[in-house]
């Protein structure tokens, strides 16, 4: 263990050998201050815009206020402020979401003497998030992914953009291609990822687009068959040397569907998947990954396959369906980049335990796990005791806190009666 610094009257969180500095207090920004709580007994700096539910009256965290979280100057000033503050002189830095991981890669070369940040290169991870390279990959490393159309929104109303339409088969998926464009723009019915059954709805989609300034590719996809049941989600980690070290895969049970949460795994079901860890292994170690990745996938029962959507930066927001199944997430990091192990030789660990992942009320994911079998696997699994809510944490000692868990719990029922009231399937 490092030696611990003995950290002045001001130190933010003194007496621990390294602080965690999180940038986010999203869902993402709780579950890691969970898992280093659960692992090392220790807090948490948590460096946002606001306090957010999911981190307030939380007994793991510090918070700290930042105006913006994208401004690279400020968060850079900011950053080395607080530093010789933290109590501590090594600093995990991790960030919640793909915009924010973008620009901490940018400018980690003026962060670098003062923190740790276990990231890819900006080039790499520019690449990568772009859907459109990422199908491309997809393509050549022989990687199943659905039919793509790259949509230039810049070039809407012209006779090649009608064209590209008219080429689609209905329904599709539509995403942006730059998540860090469309975080920059707002328009009515914005949604993380929209779907249009009809060429009229998606023209009405890509004209409000045009007309809020997002001058970007946005991705139309096949829809594949299939609820949020056959969703699927990978999660690697790759070491120093390229390796994939790591990997857990995961049955989604099912997702939110709330406008601006709309697609977030709500439940999760680890199991196996070696297909698919060996295709993610390929491509990570192709293009040269470094530290965790996240993958979005969908099994198509028209190809009997799981089809490999994009790829994320970073940790998932539901990443503790990892620590849950009893591999800590945080571990990785700690072990690599603070102690300064080599993970070189190792074997590779592939999670095999079933595990249920549930941000949900139990009694709510029932009604809406409708397969046979799946939901055979999960009542028994429910029965075992084998779930976990990642709210739900006995450290926690507010009552605030716990009002606002029970209130959260409320709220899923609420907004699943309004928007997803019984379960269907997408065809």
């Amino acid at each position: 263990m490092p030696d611990i610094v003995a950290p002045g009257p001001s130190a933010i969180i003194p007496g621990q050998d390294f602080v965690p500095v999180v940038l986010g207090g999203d869902r993402l920004g709780y579950s890691l201050a969970r898992s280093f709580h659960m692992a090392y007994g220790y807090r948490t700096l948590i460096v946002s815009r606001m306090v957010a539910g999911p981190i307030a009256h939380s007994c793991l965290v510090e918070h700290r206020q930042i105006p913006s979280l994208e401004d690279p100057e400020l968060l850079v000033a900011t950053l080395r402020d607080l530093a010789p503050k933290v109590g501590s002189d090594k600093r995990l830095l991790l960030a919640t979401t793909d915009h924010v991981v973008s620009v901490l890669a940018r400018v980690k070369h003026r962060l670098d003497d003062l923190y740790l940040i276990p990231y890819s290169e900006p080039e790499l991870i520019d690449r990568l998030t772009r859907k459109e390279n990422f199908a491309q990959l997809c393509h050549e490393l022989d990687i199943p992914h659905p039919a793509t159309v790259v949509y230039e929104v810049s070039d809407h109303g012209s006779d090649s953009a009608a064209a590209q339409l008219d080429s689609l088969t209905f329904p599709v998926i539509a995403k942006p291609s730059n998540a860090e464009a469309y975080a920059g723009v707002d328009f009515a019915g914005k949604q993380k990822i929209h779907s249009a059954s009809s060429r009229a709805e998606l023209d009405d989609l890509l004209g409000k687009l045009h007309a809020a300034g997002y001058r970007d590719k946005f991705i139309l996809q096949d829809v594949i068959p299939g609820d949020d049941q056959g969703m699927r989600i990978l999660t690697c980690y790759v070491s120093k040397q390229g390796e994939v070290k790591f990997a857990c895969f995961g049955r989604v049970l099912l997702e939110e569907h709330a406008p601006d949460t709309r697609g977030f795994p709500a439940a999760i079901m680890t199991g196996v998947d070696h297909e698919a860890v060996a295709a993610a292994t390929r491509l990570l170690e192709h293009v040269g990954w470094r530290g965790w990745a996240n993958f979005d996938m969908k099994f198509d029962p028209r190809i009997g396959e799981t089809v490999f959507f994009e790829l994320n930066p970073r940790l998932g927001g539901t990443s503790f369906y990892i620590t849950a199944a009893g591999h800590n997430v945080v571990e990785w990091y700690v072990n690599e980049w603070v102690k300064g192990e080599s993970l070189e030789g190792r074997p590779v660990i592939e999670t095999t335990t079933e595990h249920v992942f549930s941000a949900v009320p139990v009694r709510l994911l029932k009604k809406y796990v409708t397969d046979p079998a799946t939901k055979a696997k999960l009542n028994k699994l429910l029965k075992d005791g084998e779930v976990t809510n990642p709210w739900f944490y006995k450290a926690e000692k507010s009552p605030k806190r716990w009002q606002w868990i029970a209130m959260n719990q409320v709220n899923y029922v609420r907004k699943y009666r309004r928007y997803y009231p019984e379960p269907k399937a997408l065809v």
